[in-house]
């Protein structure tokens, strides 16, 4: 009769196979997301008077005042509206802004 043993090096193994698991999810996942809060944190604390920008709701708008409160008016169409600093949205703003390429 043969009796076969289960190898030992088993857990070690899986638990390095998780903890590689962890960080590629960590590389791939998060610090993309945290980079991207980042800079549009850095974009929003710079806008000011002036700055054409989108809203989150889609109102595009000239910036005409900032506030202290983290709102700021932007004036659409003659209207003028008071919003949050946080409802404007960064990448229909850099859409908005971006040069036109001239046509040949």
């Amino acid at each position: 009769m043969i009796l076969l043993q289960a190898s030992s090096g088993g857990g070690m193994g899986s638990l390095l196979f998780m903890g590689l698991i962890l960080v590629v999810f960590y590389v791939f996942m998060i610090m993309p997301q945290m980079r991207k809060q980042k800079k549009q944190r850095q974009f929003r604390e710079e806008i000011d008077k002036g700055h054409k920008v989108v809203t989150i709701g889609g109102i595009h708008g000239k910036v005409t005042a900032v506030n202290d409160d983290n709102t700021m008016t932007i004036e659409s169409e003659g209207t003028k509206l008071r919003i949050d600093r946080n409802a404007i949205s960064m990448e229909s703003t850099t859409a908005v802004n971006k040069p036109v390429a001239d046509k040949k």
